[in-house]
């Protein structure tokens, strides 16, 4: 779905009608973008995605004498349209990119020129466009996942089956607070995902008693820090700013806390942040090693997972695009083709009449 601050026909984003901030001049170009991305209250990874490819921009725009030798670099500021433009070609045409990842690049140089070096980007039309090829997802059948979680150690091994159980995406599961767990109503409240959009999702019975122990755990942690005077937990900036004691409450605590103290890469602030994604990756990557599964499985495996048994238990696909967060039905759509469906009467002509 587009958004309302898109060009119609190209796909380009517009600026929105947000006031703009004039970065400080004195910094280098890549911390001037971060100054702006913080202003206009972009997420971390996003922060770290849109520097990444302005640095490979960058890198990009470099050019080579007529005569040889060493090649010069160019600010973007005398670049324009035709280095924009080859730079989205050569990632379709030599680095193979997909259509997504070609997209975030052209988001990442428009954000440069428009919001950081408040320029027109120019005509971008006419780039080669890299191919979107259907892909149909990995899922795993309800052997291969108890398999999976029978070779995961806790507090691992919770986190994959919330994941699989209420179909959250890795870091909607472990940004989980307190207050988002209500184990009397068996519901999960997902904050700010995909889209910064909330919703609700399925709390499995089976998980009940072990999400009670975890918060338990939690809640001795909150406790500990508290007695030793740390910093409340990160907070969204405006929450932040309205409640300044919040972040020290239980109910905003972690449900997943990390058993160490990490800097807050924004603030500075040495305070308890929740469990890395890089912990779970690997663990799920092992166990999925260790069980003997003939597939690339990672945790968002487990939410293709949750989708395709629910479709294959009789689901309505309206409710399963609920619980997914999709905006469109179009996106839920595509587990119809990894399901099994018994009722549809088709064998294989080797399997015999």
């Amino acid at each position: 779905m587009k958004s309302r601050w898109q060009d119609r026909g190209r796909g380009i984003p517009r600026r929105p009608p947000l006031e703009r901030l004039a970065p400080n001049p004195k910094l280098k170009l890549l911390d001037q973008c971060r100054e702006v991305m913080r202003f206009r209250g972009l997420a971390y990874r996003t922060e770290q995605t849109y520097v990444d490819w302005i640095r490979r921009y960058v890198r990009f725009c470099r050019q080579v004498p007529p005569g040889g030798g060493a090649a010069v670099w160019r600010h973007p500021e005398v670049c324009g349209p035709l280095e924009v433009k080859g730079f989205l070609t050569h990632l379709a045409a030599h680095l193979n990119v997909s259509s997504s990842t070609q997209r975030q690049a052209l988001s990442a140089v428009v954000f440069l020129y428009r919001e950081v070096l408040d320029r027109d980007v120019g005509d971008l039309e006419g780039f080669r466009r890299a191919r979107r090829p259907a892909r149909l997802p990995v899922v795993l059948s309800r052997d291969e996942c108890r398999r999976l979680f029978e070779h995961l150690e806790p507090p691992c091994q919770l986190v994959a089956q919330v994941l699989y159980g209420s179909g959250l995406r890795l870091t909607e599961g472990l940004r989980l607070r307190v207050k988002d767990v209500d184990l009397e109503r068996g519901q999960l409240v997902v904050r700010a995902g995909k889209g910064d959009k909330d919703r609700v999702s399925v709390l499995p019975e089976s998980l009940r008693e072990g999400l009670q122990a975890q918060l338990t755990f939690a809640r001795k942690v909150h406790l500990a820090d508290r007695a030793a005077g740390l910093p409340g937990v990160w907070l969204p900036e405006a929450l932040e700013r309205k409640y300044r004691r919040a972040g020290e409450r239980w109910e905003w605590f972690w449900l997943w806390p990390s058993r160490e103290l990490a800097v807050d890469p924004i603030s500075g602030v040495r305070r308890r942040h929740h469990v890395l994604d890089a912990t779970i990756q690997e663990a799920v990557r092992t166990a999925a090693r260790e069980a003997g599964l003939g597939k690339r499985v990672t945790p968002h495996v487990l939410r293709h997972s949750f989708a395709t048994h629910l479709l294959e238990a009789g689901a309505d696909i309206r409710t399963v695009q609920d619980l997914l967060g999709h905006a469109s039905v179009q996106t839920t759509q595509i587990y119809t083709h990894v399901m099994k469906r018994p009722g549809l009467g088709v064998r294989s002509p080797l399997d015999g009449a």
